[in-house]
C-alpha cells in the first residue's frame, strides 16, 4: 500500500508548474494535468497497466483557470490514493469530480485573480513607471513579483489543502460565502483605484476662452475651480455606460475618442 507523503506533495507542486504546457484546442489543459500527476501516479501504481489506465483517464478534456486548477490536482491526488489503496470508490468518480469543479473554479479564478488582482496591481505598476518618466523598471518588477508570488501561494494552497481537505474544500468556501465577500471587497477597492487612475491619466483640457469685460475667462479653469477633473470623470463614466449598458465595442470607442480629440484640437476646442 503506497501512502502519499509531504515530499510527494512537494513533487506534485513542482511538476504542476508545467501545467499549461501542451495546452491545445482539442483537450485544452488535459496534457498539463496529466504531466502534473506523474509523481503521484508513478508512486501509487506499481503495475504498468494500472499506470497506463491512470494516465489515460486524465487525458479527458479539462479546462479551468490555471491557478485554481491546482486545487483540482490536489483533490485528484487524494482520490487516486484512495482508489489505489482502498478501491472503494468508483474510478469514474475521479473524472466526475474534475468535471464538476471546472466551472466553479474558473469563475473564482477569473474573477479574483485575473479580473480583480491583476488589473489593480497592473495599474499600480503602470503608475510607478509613468511617475519615473518611463525610465524605471520598478513597476514592472514589482508586478511580476507580486502576481507571481500570489500565483504560487494559490498553487501551494490548492495542492496541499486540496489534498488534505478533498472535495469538501470548495464546498466549505462556497457555503461560508467567503468568495462573495472577497469579490465584493475587491470590487470596491478596484473602483477606488480605477477612479484615482481616471483622474490622473484621463486628460481633457478645453481651449475655449471668452471675454468678460476686460478679462479673458478660460472655460477649463472655471470648471476646475468648481469641480476638479469634472470632464475626465464625466467622459470616463460615459464610456463605462456605453460599454456596460449599451454593449459598445471598446475598440470603436477608442478610435472615436482619438478622432474627436484630433478634430477638437485642430478646431481649438481642446488644448
Amino acid at each position: 500500500m503506497a501512502k502519499l507523503e509531504k515530499s510527494d506533495l512537494w513533487r506534485l507542486f513542482w511538476s504542476s508548474q508545467w501545467f499549461t504546457v501542451g495546452c491545445n484546442n482539442e483537450k485544452f489543459e488535459s496534457m498539463g494535468f496529466t504531466l502534473s500527476l506523474i509523481p503521484i501516479i508513478e508512486k501509487l501504481y506499481s503495475n504498468e497497466e494500472d499506470r497506463k489506465a491512470a494516465y489515460l483517464r486524465h487525458q479527458e478534456i479539462f479546462l479551468t483557470e490555471a491557478q485554481c486548477a491546482k486545487t483540482v490536482i490536489g483533490i485528484t491526488a487524494a482520490m487516486e490514493e484512495r482508489y489505489a489503496n482502498e478501491g472503494d470508490i468508483p474510478v469514474e468518480s475521479i473524472g466526475a469530480i474534475k468535471a464538476a469543479m471546472m466551472g466553479p473554479l474558473a469563475g473564482i479564478g477569473d474573477t479574483l485573480y485575473h479580473g480583480t488582482l491583476r488589473p489593480i496591481f497592473a495599474g499600480i505598476a503602470v503608475s510607478l513607471v509613468a511617475a519615473s518618466g518611463y525610465t524605471s523598471p520598478l513597476g514592472s518588477i514589482l508586478f511580476f513579483l507580486i502576481m507571481g508570488g500570489i500565483g504560487q501561494l494559490i498553487n501551494w494552497f490548492g495542492i496541499f489543502k486540496g489534498y488534505e481537505k478533498g472535495v469538501e474544500l470548495v464546498a466549505n468556501i462556497e457555503e461560508a460565502g467567503l468568495i462573495d465577500k472577497i469579490r465584493d471587497y475587491a470590487s470596491v477597492l478596484g473602483c477606488i483605484i480605477m477612479g484615482g487612475f481616471s483622474a490622473v491619466f484621463v486628460t481633457i483640457n478645453l481651449g475655449i476662452e471668452y471675454n468678460a469685460g476686460e478679462s479673458v475667462v478660460n472655460l477649463q479653469n472655471t470648471l476646475d475651480s468648481m469641480i476638479p477633473h469634472l470632464l475626465p470623470m464625466t467622459y470616463t463614466l460615459f464610456l463605462y455606460y456605453l460599454i456596460t449598458k449599451k454593449k459598445a465595442n471598446p475598440i470603436v470607442l477608442m478610435v472615436i475618442t482619438m478622432v474627436v480629440g484630433a478634430i477638437g484640437y485642430m478646431l481649438g476646442i481642446f488644448a
